[in-house]
C-alpha cells in the first residue's frame, strides 16, 4: 500500500513537500518513483529513489529545484519542491515496485508496481 500527503496550493516561488509511506512490502532493495500529470498532458517522471544505495534520480525540469530523500529507518519517501513554477501544476503520483528498477528504466512508469492515489499541486503565478 501507498499512502501519499502534502501538495496544494502555492505561489511561484514558493515551496512544498509531498511524502509517500510504503507498506506491506518485502524486499529491503525497493524503489520509489514520483510521477506528475498535468491537465491534457500525459503522465510525466519527475524523480525516483532506490533504497539500493540510497539513490535519487531526476528528470531535467525538477533538477536543482526538487529533492527525493528518504525518511531514515522507514519506508518512506519525501519530495520537497522549492522554487515551483506554474509549470509544476499537476496531480503527482507516487509509485512503488518491491524490488530494485534498473537505472536505465527509472523514468518508465511501468517499472512500478504499486501507485499512490495522486495529490494534487497547484502553483499560481
Amino acid at each position: 500500500q501507498l499512502q501519499a500527503s502534502g501538495g496544494g496550493l502555492a505561489q511561484a516561488g514558493a515551496s512544498l513537500r509531498l511524502s509517500c509511506e510504503a507498506s506491506g512490502h518485502t524486499s529491503n532493495a525497493w524503489t520509489m518513483g514520483w510521477f506528475r500529470q498535468a491537465p491534457g498532458k500525459e503522465r510525466e517522471f519527475v524523480a525516483a529513489f532506490r533504497r539500493s544505495g540510497n539513490t535519487p534520480f531526476y528528470s531535467d525540469s525538477v533538477k536543482g529545484r526538487f529533492t527525493i530523500s528518504r525518511d531514515n529507518g522507514k519506508s518512506t519517501v519525501m519530495l520537497k519542491m522549492i522554487s515551483l513554477q506554474p509549470e509544476d501544476t499537476a496531480v503527482y503520483y507516487c509509485a512503488f515496485r518491491d524490488g530494485q528498477v534498473i537505472v536505465s528504466a527509472i523514468r518508465r512508469d511501468d517499472q512500478y508496481t504499486y501507485w499512490g492515489q495522486g495529490t494534487e499541486v497547484t502553483v499560481s503565478s
